[in-house]
C-alpha cells in the first residue's frame, strides 16, 4: 500500500498568481489530506514561483513539494513529477486550474467502484471568472465546436481519451508504458493514446469537475488554437490513429471560406457560394449566442462566444493546415508553432 493515494503532478511555468488559486483549492478539498501529495514542478519560471509556494507551504495541511527544472515543457516537467511521486494514482491537473472541493473524493469514489487504470474528467468555470473566460470554456466544452471529445457530452464525434487538465493514471501505468513524450502541445494525447492501446480501462468521471481559467485574451487563445493545429499533425506523424476525420473540418472550414472570399473577387458564382457560406456561419453564430447565454447567464460572455468560436475554428484550421502541408505534402521537420511569444 503505498503511502498516498494520489500525487498530484502540477507542472508550471510562469504562472505565480494562478498557482495561488490552485494551492488553495487543494487546501479546500473534502477528501483526507493526509491521503495524497502534491508535487509541483517549475519547468523554469522567471517569475517569484518558488517564493509564493514556500510561503504556501507553510499554510497548507497537505505535502507539497517543490521541483525546480529548465526549460523543458510540460512532457518532461510532469514525467519528472512522475519520477518522485510516491501516490497509488498519478493525477494531473494544469497550473491555471481550480479543483472542485469534491474532486478527489469524487475521484476515490469512483475508483472504488470502477477500479480504472486511467481516467479524465472534465472542465468548468466558476461564476467569478471573466465573460472572455466563460467564452473560451464554451468553444472548448460545447458539442458544437468540439464535437464532445474532451468529455462533456454524452454524444461524441470522436473517440473520449483524458487530457492533461484533468487527468489521472495508476502507477502501474507510468511503470509499463513510462512517461509522456517531448512534444511541446500534444504530448498529454499520445500518451492517452499509448494507455488505450495497452489495453488498459479508460474511464471518463464526469463528476470530478475542474474549474479551468484558460487563456486571457483573445491573441493568447488565438495562438494556443494554432498550436494545437499543429500539434494534431505532429501527433500525426507518430500515431496515424490520432488523426480522424472531425479534425479536418476546421481546416476546410477556414481554408475554404478563405479561400472562397479570395476567389470571389472574379466570379459573381463564387461570390454567390461564399455568401450561402456566410449566412450558414452567421445563423450558427447566433446559436452560440443564444446557448452560451443558456448556459451562462452571461451576456457579455454570451456575446463573446461566437467570436471566440471563430477565432478557435480559423487558429486551429490555420494550424493543421501549414503544418499539414509542411509535414504531410513536403515531407518537412517537426513544426512547433508559437513559441517565443506564445504566452504573450
Amino acid at each position: 500500500m503505498k503511502p498516498y493515494l494520489f500525487s498530484i503532478i502540477v507542472p508550471t511555468y510562469n504562472r505565480s498568481d494562478e498557482i495561488i488559486d490552485l494551492i488553495q483549492s487543494f487546501n479546500n478539498q473534502n477528501f483526507p489530506h493526509e491521503h495524497f501529495e502534491v508535487l509541483l514542478v517549475d519547468d523554469g519560471s522567471t517569475d517569484d514561483t518558488e517564493k509564493k509556494v514556500n510561503e504556501l507551504t507553510l499554510r497548507s495541511d497537505f505535502r507539497l513539494r517543490f521541483f525546480r527544472r529548465n526549460h523543458e515543457g510540460p512532457g518532461p516537467a510532469r514525467n519528472y513529477g512522475m519520477s518522485q511521486a510516491e501516490g497509488e494514482y498519478f493525477l494531473f491537473i494544469d497550473s491555471d486550474c481550480i479543483a472542485d472541493e469534491s474532486w478527489l473524493s469524487n475521484l476515490a469514489r469512483t475508483i472504488e467502484t470502477e477500479k480504472p487504470d486511467a481516467f479524465g474528467g472534465p472542465d468548468s468555470v466558476l461564476d467569478s471568472f471573466t465573460p472572455l473566460q466563460k467564452a473560451i470554456d464554451y468553444a472548448m466544452t460545447s458539442f458544437i465546436t468540439t464535437g464532445g471529445m474532451r468529455g462533456h457530452s454524452k454524444k461524441k464525434l470522436a473517440k473520449f481519451y483524458p487530457r492533461s487538465f484533468n487527468m489521472g493514471i495508476h502507477r502501474s501505468i507510468y511503470e509499463k508504458l513510462g512517461g509522456m513524450g517531448t512534444l511541446r502541445h500534444g504530448q498529454d494525447l499520445e500518451f492517452s493514446r499509448r494507455i488505450v492501446a495497452s489495453g488498459a480501462k479508460v474511464i471518463s468521471v464526469p463528476d470530478a469537475v475542474v474549474y479551468h481559467k484558460r487563456r486571457t485574451s483573445l491573441r493568447k487563445f488565438f495562438r494556443q488554437m494554432f498550436n494545437w493545429g499543429v500539434a494534431r499533425i505532429n501527433l500525426t506523424k507518430l500515431d496515424n490513429g490520432i488523426l480522424e476525420p472531425l479534425h479536418f473540418v476546421p481546416a476546410i472550414g477556414s481554408v475554404g471560406f478563405t479561400l472562397l472570399l479570395i476567389l470571389s473577387i472574379f466570379s459573381w458564382f463564387i461570390f454567390k457560394i461564399w455568401l450561402g457560406c456566410f449566412g450558414i456561419a452567421i445563423l450558427v453564430m447566433i446559436f452560440i449566442f443564444f446557448d452560451a447565454y443558456r448556459r451562462y447567464k452571461d451576456l457579455k460572455a454570451a456575446r463573446l462566444a461566437p467570436v471566440v468560436a471563430v477565432c478557435q475554428v480559423f487558429a486551429y484550421g490555420y494550424g493543421f493546415t501549414t503544418n499539414y502541408i509542411r509535414r504531410i505534402i513536403f515531407g518537412k521537420g517537426e513544426f512547433t508553432g508559437f513559441v517565443k511569444r506564445y504566452y504573450k
